[in-house]
């Protein structure tokens, strides 16, 4: 069964910096397009970023394009969502997702535990 298993979350300084990774298994990792998603305290999901099977076509939201970069290893089936310059409004429970193809919603059809970040001084 797919698997997701989000990790490298915590408690960040705002500025600060924190790489997330995410172990998938259960499918055939290099075949699908790989997303982050977040859910902040009280909040809706929120599209976050994308990364093509090859890792060489990304997309991000506007809000964090510049600060994040989405990469994946597609050997060690990971992806990956380095964070820089994070800010407070950055805290949120973080997800990784998996499509078939590009997609810039929310309604995805497996989903890990999550990794929390919280940006806070």
């Amino acid at each position: 069964q797919v698997q997701l298993v989000e990790s490298g979350g915590g408690l960040v300084q705002p500025g600060g910096s924190l790489r997330l990774s995410c172990a998938a298994s259960g499918f055939t990792f290099s075949s699908y397009w790989m997303y982050w998603v977040r859910q902040a305290p009280g909040k809706g999901l929120e599209w976050v970023s994308g990364i093509n099977t090859g890792g060489d076509t990304t997309a991000y939201a506007d809000d964090v394009k510049g600060r994040f970069t989405i990469s994946r290893d597609n050997a060690e089936n990971t992806l990956y969502l380095e964070m820089n310059s994070l800010k407070p409004e950055d805290t949120a429970l973080y997800y990784c997702a998996r499509h078939g193809r590009y997609y810039r919603g929310t309604n995805f059809g497996s989903w890990g535990q999550g990794t929390q970040v919280t940006v806070s001084s």
